[in-house]
């Protein structure tokens, strides 16, 4: 049986295999329910300059008390920040309102492709990367084809790409580019918005290992060696989305659960999003 709790980076990192997402939260609930999730066990917490809320973010890390090695923080670049100078001020920026010196994973948060702007922005976090002040580089919701804008401008190959991916919309096919260049997929929204979870198949492959929907959404996930970053506001959702390291699916498990995929994306498609 699989337990890992981390997948290796292509750059040598070590990144949490489940890990908490913090949006849409604001303001002190912001902190108090990340400063739960950190009592809970998370250690990869996940934030985004788009979503204004890294100050909390921020206070909940150093409310915890935990060492700063043991926590993997991770922000975004957000649009309205793209090119190389902008890139470089903006994770200044995220790290002012964090209170760190470094984050452990820094992302374009979208490729933005109509701006034109994010090879130079990867030419800044490279050098971010170089300086200390973040730790891995990478990118979000980004395409087989703007990936491979980046490595070819740059040679470096992002470290993650933090994608939507759950049951519906599986990524068959970004995986695959991804697997063959070492790139390690992460999942925003991995349990969808609930409605895998209501899938009989689902339900059924839950009876079978004694654990909730959720779980098993989860582990499949996990063993895709997909990072999964769920985001709950309820205590015992945060501690049931970690117990899934001491169960594996079968084969037929995994087989049914692939047939789930309908193609059925629920957020922005990244050759045309704009938000900034």
């Amino acid at each position: 049986m699989e337990t890992t709790r981390t997948f290796l980076l292509d750059d040598g990192k070590i990144v949490p295999a489940i890990g908490f997402g913090t949006w849409p939260l604001t303001g002190e609930e912001a902190t108090r329910t990340v400063l739960r999730a950190l009592e809970v066990g998370y250690r990869l917490i996940d934030t985004a300059a788009r979503y204004e809320n890294e100050r909390e973010v921020g206070a909940a890390l150093r409310a915890s008390g935990l060492p700063r090695r043991d926590l993997f923080v991770t922000t975004k670049l957000r649009g309205s920040d793209h090119g190389y100078a902008a890139t470089l001020r903006a994770l200044d920026e995220s790290l002012e309102r964090l209170g760190l010196e470094d984050v452990d994973l820094f992302l374009i948060h979208w490729p933005l492709p109509r701006r034109r702007l994010y090879v130079d922005s990867w030419k800044a976090m490279i050098e971010l990367r170089e300086k200390g002040r973040a730790r891995s580089i990478g990118v979000s919701n980004f395409e087989p084809e703007h990936l491979q804008t980046l490595i070819d401008a740059t040679g470096v190959v992002p470290a993650v790409n933090q994608v939507e991916l759950h049951p519906e919309f599986s990524q068959l096919a970004l995986r695959a580019f991804h697997a063959a260049r070492g790139i390690v997929t992460e999942a925003w929204r991995p349990l969808g918005k609930g409605s895998a979870l209501r899938e009989p198949l689902v339900e059924g492959i839950a009876r079978k290992h004694a654990r909730t929907p959720a779980q098993i959404v989860l582990r499949w996930e996990i063993e895709l060696g997909v990072v999964a970053i769920p985001k709950t506001t309820s205590v015992d959702r945060m501690r049931e989305n970690l117990a899934v390291f001491d169960f594996a699916l079968d084969e037929d498990d995994r087989t049914r659960l692939a047939s789930l995929d309908r193609g059925a994306r629920q957020g922005g498609d990244p050759n045309v999003h704009e938000e900034l």
